[in-house]
């Protein structure tokens, strides 16, 4: 308004960069020390890594989800038994607790082999609220991509779950192919990033050079739609050759543009 004294106060010109970006970036200083919003907004982000990591995946809430999409579902723990032994060992979250693994060899086994194409494990690993946001519309995202013939093992959602969990998970159901979905380490301004990991021929002892991963699916991130597209790409590659890991590169995008080439232009 016409007469009004000046702001005393300069208008940053890191506004536009800080609106694009959830960095931590030109925070500012107030003397030796940060503004006290920033100082605010950084303790509320790391209560949020902190919730992440500590809080309990509701199991049955997540299989209810999965059900109602049409996914047989199976329980199954790490054997760390609870939260402070699954972040000071690590190793125990890699191996599957001994009465689970006997449960799932013998679902439906009936003295036969099985024959299973994809075994895919939900676990909570460090962020269960990134596993209970995303990894039902995730799945409900990827079905309709893979071929319809697909034979899949019951999902099992894992607790106190690491990556290398999938591995003996889907050895048990003697899978071609295992599909971890698991929370990510949080980070401050991304508590509910999940990851994916894809292993041809599972079984204990593969390493991570065998796996393919596919990071940050959440809203924010990379799109369900994105996610479920890339991952329905390098599982079918996955089966075709034999192989995932360093040896099976994520072409996924060149696929999209060999169709758009080989589509007929409209008369």
């Amino acid at each position: 308004m016409a007469g009004e004294p000046p702001s005393p106060v300069t208008a940053s010109p890191w506004g536009a960069w800080r609106a694009a970006t959830p960095a931590r970036l030109a925070l500012g200083r107030a003397g030796a020390g940060m503004p006290t919003d920033e100082t605010l907004r950084f303790g509320w982000a790391h209560a949020m890594a902190r919730d992440a990591i500590h809080a309990a995946l509701d199991a049955d809430a997540l299989a209810n989800a999965l059900h109602e999409q049409g996914w047989e579902t199976m329980h199954a723990r790490s054997r760390a038994d609870d939260r402070v032994t699954y972040l000071r060992r690590p190793d125990l979250g890699r191996q599957l607790d001994a009465d689970d693994a006997a449960r799932l060899r013998n679902h439906e086994r009936g003295g036969a082999a099985r024959d299973i194409d994809v075994c895919i494990v939900v676990g909570d690993g460090l962020s269960s609220l990134a596993v209970a946001r995303h990894a039902a519309p995730l799945l409900g995202a990827l079905r309709p991509q893979l071929p319809p013939d697909t034979r899949f093992a019951p999902v099992v959602v894992a607790t106190q779950a690491r990556v290398a969990l999938a591995d003996e998970i889907a050895e048990c159901f003697d899978a071609r192919l295992s599909v971890m979905l698991i929370g990510e380490r949080p980070g401050l301004s991304s508590p509910d990033s999940l990851g994916i990991y894809l292993t041809h021929a599972p079984r204990r002892g593969r390493h991570d050079a065998e796996r393919n991963c596919i990071s940050n699916v959440r809203p924010e991130g990379l799109s369900y739609g994105a996610a479920a597209f890339k991952l329905a790409w390098l599982m079918r590659e996955a089966l075709r050759r034999g192989l995932s890991g360093v040896d099976l590169k994520d072409e996924s995008d060149l696929s999209v543009l060999e169709s758009r080439q080989t589509r007929p232009l409209p008369p």
